[in-house]
């Protein structure tokens, strides 16, 4: 008999996520087998709706197969297979369900970016004009990363993810109201000192339709606009890879400095990407105060409430991004100690707490 928690996620995901409906195309893919309680559910579900589910289970071990293996020449094939399939899609439900998140930490990281560009057209089509919606499935993998036991990371997990939703929108559109009217918003916090134009900009709340858990309102902010520096007291992730002690100096919207205390040519590899790569796509205001650990994931790391996450690389169309790049790396700064978060000079945010 299935989990009833399992249960209850999958109806979250067909019905409030993505709001299937009948004759919907929906890809269930998953990154190994280990998801495959939750997957069996979704599939239910969207069988249920009237849906059309579309299964791609993957096991986690091939991807460190391909970069060891991959000729230059295969890494910069295009997969058209993979992209006729995100075009004639209509959902996409994309479980992550670990198995060894280090598993590409000894790959060379150029050619992890040089993958990223030729697969960044397929992220595109279904970024920008797919409903998708991604979550995690509790392994022994996720938990070690979270320093938790098997049984804390599932309660911490479905205790993110089995909640009121409306309730968070309702709080959330109090934020988008003050973004959406506001022309600069100053991060200040531990050597930090960030301005960013906002301005005719449109800030997005987040509760429960892209990301689950959720709990954020982002937007992109105006390219050319970030002036100042900017410093990371958590850990930044990417594809397997952690950076800590991040320091980023913005001019004119460009990283012109950077630097790290661990992994600082990762970083810099991976800012040379493109030239969209050294520029912001991304402010982003946790709100999800249920969220209060570090647990080295950004899915659930970038929500905690009193931080903000800004990344670097790829904006969003739909909140008026323009900047076009294979990357996009959230890095969280934490404001709960001495910090604030300041809309055309007035405070909003204290030490992590609201003043709206």
């Amino acid at each position: 008999m299935a989990d009833p928690r399992v249960k209850k996620l999958a109806s979250i995901l067909v019905n409030h996520s993505l709001g299937v409906k009948k004759g919907d195309k929906v890809l269930i893919t998953a990154s190994s087998e280990l998801a495959k309680p939750l997957v069996l559910e979704v599939y239910r579900e969207v069988m249920k709706k009237g849906g059309e589910p579309l299964l791609n289970i993957g096991f986690e071990e091939t991807a460190e197969i391909y970069y060891k293996n991959a000729t230059d020449a295969q890494l910069k094939s295009f997969p058209k297979i993979a992209a006729y399939q995100a075009k004639n899609i209509d959902c996409v439900v994309n479980i992550r369900a670990s198995v060894n998140k280090k598993a590409l930490s000894n790959v060379d990281p150029t050619r992890l970016a040089m993958r990223s560009k030729v697969m960044s057209p397929i992220s595109n089509i279904i970024v920008n004009t797919k409903r998708w919606i991604l979550c995690n499935y509790p392994t022994n993998a996720l938990a070690q990363e979270a320093d938790m036991s098997l049984e804390e990371y599932e309660k911490f997990l479905f205790g993110a993810t089995n909640i009121d939703w409306n309730k968070v929108k309702k709080e959330e559109l109090k934020l988008q109201k003050a973004l959406d009217k506001a022309s600069v918003v100053h991060i200040k916090g531990k050597d930090t000192d960030l301005t960013l134009g906002i301005k005719g900009r449109k800030s997005i709340p987040c509760y429960g339709n892209y990301n689950m858990p959720d709990g954020e309102v982002f937007m992109s902010p105006i390219e050319n606009s970030a002036e100042g520096h900017i410093f990371y007291e958590m850990p930044a992730i990417y594809q397997g890879r952690e950076v800590t002690g991040v320091r980023l100096r913005f001019k004119a919207g460009k990283v012109v400095e950077a630097s790290a205390d661990k992994n600082e040519k990762f970083l810099i590899t991976m800012l040379d990407t493109d030239k969209g790569a050294r520029f912001l796509g991304e402010l982003g205001v946790g709100v999800n105060y249920g969220i209060k650990k570090f647990t080295s994931d950004i899915l659930f790391d970038e929500k905690i409430g009193g931080t903000v996450h800004l990344a670097v690389g790829r904006s969003y169309e739909e909140a008026g991004g323009k900047n076009k790049s294979a990357i996009h790396w959230d890095m969280i700064k934490d404001l709960r100690k001495g910090g604030t978060l300041s809309l055309d000079g007035k405070v909003i945010q204290k030490n992590g707490k609201f003043c709206l």
